[in-house]
């Protein structure tokens, strides 16, 4: 496999990452949101990823890339507080289907996964930086 194709792979990581990353922000950003321009709470979001191979199916190069955003469909958190300007005539309110817990699992898993690509990245450049200097 050649350096090109390392540095391709890498960069798609980290891209997807990035993506993942921005995603759990807003997740993280709206935990207590109650009232959205939809209508309603907020709805936590994920990212789905999809490989893509190349015309070199064969030496198995292939890249991930951010396929859709997806919204939760898990139920949302049900709270009595009749002060709430967005609580129900029963005094009860929605809350956003965000786990605060599970959202900071998932930004330490993909920052350590934005880690790795890097330092996949730098090592590709490390070893073409050793080929040239043997070339000299």
């Amino acid at each position: 496999m050649d350096i090109g194709k390392i540095l391709s792979i890498s960069a798609s990581g980290l891209e997807a990452q990035r993506v993942r990353m921005n995603i759990i922000a807003s997740n993280l950003a709206n935990a207590q949101s109650t009232h959205t321009a939809e209508g309603g709470p907020y709805r936590r979001k994920d990212v789905v990823f999809s490989e893509v191979l190349d015309n070199a199916i064969e030496k198995g190069a292939s890249s991930v890339q951010v396929s859709e955003i997806v919204e939760d469909r898990r139920p949302f958190q049900v709270i009595y507080d009749p002060q709430h300007p967005d609580a129900n005539e029963e005094g009860y309110v929605q809350l956003p289907n965000v786990n605060l817990l599970e959202e900071m699992v998932n930004m330490m898993s993909a920052s350590r996964s934005y880690e790795a690509n890097v330092t996949a990245v730098n090592t590709a450049k490390n070893m073409a930086q050793k080929a040239l200097e043997i070339g000299r």
